[in-house]
């Protein structure tokens, strides 16, 4: 399957709700075993809330071994690519390991009581 991210969110991948739209549509494929390309031609504005809803989240459910049905990645530029990088390693470590995300919610926690 192929999801082209413009059509979906427009020249700026930045939000949060942004990254969901793509996120269901990847979700949907991945879930039947489809490989899913990723073509973000015409994407001019990448985000690290995009990246983490419509790809983090991903790593939920799904092993990092099925995340490599999200190749080819088209259209991405470097700074795109190495943000995306930084994004599913992150999510990597939080999915895998319960202590880290209860410390990572503590500290979140803790910076909102604190304003």
């Amino acid at each position: 399957m192929q999801c082209t991210v413009r059509e979906i969110v427009g020249e700026n991948a930045i939000t949060l709700d942004d990254g969901q739209g793509v996120y269901d549509q990847i979700e949907a494929a991945l879930s039947v075993g489809e490989v899913v390309e990723l073509d973000f031609s015409g994407v001019v504005v990448f985000a690290s809330p995009f990246f983490n809803a419509a790809i983090g989240r991903l790593l939920r459910d799904h092993s990092p071994d099925d995340l490599a049905r999200l190749r080819p990645i088209t259209g991405l530029d470097s700074p795109g690519q190495d943000l995306l990088r930084r994004v599913i390693e992150s999510g990597k470590r939080y999915y895998a390991s319960a202590d880290y995300r209860e410390a990572q919610s503590r500290v979140l926690r803790e910076l909102a009581e604190a304003d």
